[in-house]
């Protein structure tokens, strides 16, 4: 057995075919699955296994740069929030609002892999954009200037941003 990686064989072969840009969607136990999409189902019962635990080991696992959820997280429920912005600060994401109904109708569609939990939590649904490391594939060794929005990256990396949706 391999130590300190992730257990389930499903969610780590899904996780291995990303690549940069592809949609992973992490959800409560309710939320509306496409009929096609490939699912790793994590819920066992109630609460468990619940999205925060996804997202913190996803955030060990995952290079993201956009994390989607409904606004209305800051707004009713801002200790979700606060732990969102705790799992993704120093990753170099962006926080961009999506309501409800644009995560089933327009991200959960182009998802490559859904992330199903046990959680009974109110808007604990979100569709993280993955990436790739933004140090890696700019160099300094390499005479290769980076993309604009890779140098922002790796400056709110270095910053160590704490992720914020913009007004």
């Amino acid at each position: 057995m391999k130590a300190d990686t992730i257990l389930n064989p499903e969610l780590a072969r899904g996780l291995a075919t990303l690549g940069h840009g592809d949609i992973v969607l992490v959800t409560d136990a309710g939320f509306p699955i496409p009929k096609d999409a490939t699912v790793v189902n994590l819920g066992l019962v109630q609460g468990t296994v619940d999205v925060l635990t996804i997202l913190k080991v996803l955030r060990k696992n995952l290079f993201v740069e956009e994390v989607r959820f409904a606004p209305e997280v800051k707004t009713e429920y801002p200790a979700l929030y606060e732990e969102f912005q705790d799992i993704y600060t120093g990753s170099g994401a962006d926080f961009i609002k999506a309501p409800h109904e644009e995560l089933i109708e327009t991200w959960a569609p182009k998802a490559k892999l859904v992330i199903r939990s046990g959680s009974f939590t109110a808007w604990a649904n979100l569709a993280l954009t993955a990436a790739t490391d933004p140090f890696a594939w700019y160099r300094d060794d390499e005479p290769v200037n980076p993309l604009p929005r890779y140098v922002e990256r790796r400056e709110r990396i270095r910053e160590g941003a704490i992720p914020d949706f913009e007004d």
